[in-house]
């Protein structure tokens, strides 16, 4: 090790892309993180940063490592979104090559990627950047790079890099730990270590709410990489990625990229043996849903029965967080017209609602009308007599789950009760239902609601455990841009034959999964 400090350069782009969404420009990031240089240093520096918590997990690694110099380059981070404005993509890239040839020399590079970036003219959004990278410091610098276990990893990913690490976990919780590993590894690299990688992707397009970690056949291919990795000293990561179906690419599928210490057989045989049983378990990938119609019935059942206890009712087909608009009203609409009351809706992206909301003021009763302005077309409009409770600017810090520590826009926020039943977070920066605290700032107590309908596919989970166990979480079928039944959804470039598309066909893992 040397007893200099190194030199290290971090950036990274986030971005999950559903190609049926509408386009992600400058102002979609713009509302999110969109740092440079110092300011990134001065962002990471305060208490709650609103930067991603690899970036707070990898420094305070680092920190305790070694000593170090901090080479803040650029961030993009724009959540979910439809693809990238290819010059957006243009303008980050000829900004990190800039940034990068004038901090040379450096000794590592440290990527915190999300994965599942598409460009409106690249497929292979994170492939660039990582390219990218590599061109700007040379091939012998080490570049270490985390991702979101939704990535579309594909070989240029992993060619320009000396080792990927993937989240473990779905809700995620574990980025923080995620950057301390990177920071680990890339510590070893600066030191002289090297790498061998292993690449396989399996042809399986996965519903996105099969994707959990705390049970079900992804949960079991990853405990596999995990118990895999430790037991053979040899390997390094063991990184299964679940993929971002609606992205509708080439690269679409699950993977397993293995890094070992330089032991290829061992990654290759790690590699393989995770596909197969990937494959070997695809049909327990189909998802299993709760109608419309029933979860009017169950929900007017825990209107009538206090005794019965209260349910989350999941709109996992309008998730903010996969790209859907947040603002979908067939689950609001149904309960409405089912008479029931006790029961909120949080977080609901709105913007114009919000605006009307605070121009009127605490106490004002209105005729509301939700997604006025809203162009999607599965985005139905609804006007329902409304009063407005509180208002906040929308600034919160989380206190569970995803959101954690973390603070989070969602600009101009109000909670309207609908026809004196139902309540309404209506937010103004689209965001997926992450934490309590989208709710309990402004007021509502949860503990007192007899249903709850969020506008996410999973995350939730983290935030309101404490309050919904899994038997009282019901993933309801409605129409949205990201529903979970796959063969719904027209997909044009994803390689065929795959899993459900094209129910019955033959696969194994290839012969050569190495990748150089």
């Amino acid at each position: 090790m040397t007893d200099r400090p190194v030199r290290i350069a971090i950036l990274g782009f986030m971005l999950e892309s559903n190609r049926w969404a509408p386009v992600a420009t400058a102002s979609e990031f713009d509302e999110h993180v969109s740092l440079s240089g110092a300011a990134i240093a001065e962002e990471l520096a305060r208490e709650h940063p609103t930067l991603p918590a690899e970036w707070t997990g990898f420094k305070a690694e680092m920190d305790g490592l070694r000593p170090w110099e901090f080479v803040p380059i650029r961030v993009s981070a724009g959540g979910a979104s439809g693809l990238c404005e290819q010059a957006y993509l243009d303008a980050f890239c000829a900004e990190v090559t800039e940034r990068l040839a004038a901090a040379l020399p450096l000794d590592g590079v440290y990527i915190a990627e999300h994965g599942a970036g598409v460009a409106t003219e690249d497929d292979d959004l994170d492939g660039t950047v990582f390219r990218t990278v590599r061109e700007a410091v040379g091939p012998d610098t080490p570049v270490v790079a985390s991702l979101d276990l939704h990535a579309l990893v594909g070989p240029e990913m992993v060619r320009q890099t000396d080792a990927l690490c993937a989240y473990l976990t779905n809700p995620h919780v574990d980025q923080a730990e995620r950057g301390a590993e990177a920071a680990r590894i890339l510590s070893d690299l600066i030191d002289g270590a090297t790498t061998a990688k292993a690449f396989v992707r399996v042809p399986i397009l996965p519903p996105q709410v099969r994707l959990l970690t705390a049970y079900g056949p992804y949960a079991d291919a990853v405990a596999l990489g995990q118990e895999i990795c430790a037991a053979d000293p040899s390997l390094l990561n063991v990184s299964v990625c679940g993929n971002f179906s609606f992205a509708d690419v080439a690269k679409n599928g699950i993977t397993v990229t293995v890094t070992s210490r330089g032991d290829q057989q061992a990654a290759d045989a790690a590699a393989r043996r995770i596909a197969a049983g990937l494959w070997d378990d695809r049909r327990r990938f189909d998802p299993e849903l709760t109608s419309l119609d029933e979860a009017v019935a169950l929900m007017t059942a825990v209107h009538e029965d206090p005794l019965r206890p209260a349910l989350l009712f999941a709109d996992v087909a309008d998730n903010p967080g996969g790209g859907g608009r947040g603002n979908t009203t067939y689950i609001l609409k149904a309960f409405l017209e089912a008479d029931v009351a006790g029961v909120a809706l949080a977080p609901f992206y709105d913007a114009s609602l919000a605006r009307e909301a605070h121009r009127l003021g605490v106490g004002a009763n209105f005729e509301a009308t939700l997604n006025a302005e809203e162009p999607d077309a599965l985005s139905h409009a609804l006007t329902v007599p409304a009063r407005v409770v509180a208002l906040s600017d929308g600034r919160i810090v989380g206190r569970l789950g995803s959101m954690k520590g973390r603070t989070v826009a969602h600009g101009s926020t109000a909670w309207l009760k609908l026809d004196e039943r139902i309540d309404l977070v209506v937010i103004s920066i689209r965001n997926q239902a992450l934490d309590p605290m989208q709710l309990e700032h402004l007021g509502i107590d949860l503990t007192t609601l007899r249903g709850l309908i969020v506008k996410s596919r999973g995350h939730f989970r983290a935030g309101f455990d404490w309050l919904f166990p899994d038997e009282r979480i019901l993933e309801v079928d409605v129409p949205g841009l990201i529903t979970p039944v796959l063969t719904r959804v027209d997909f044009r470039r994803v390689e065929r034959p795959i899993y459900p598309l094209d129910p019955e066909f033959e696969w194994s893992p290839p012969e050569t999964v190495a990748v150089p």
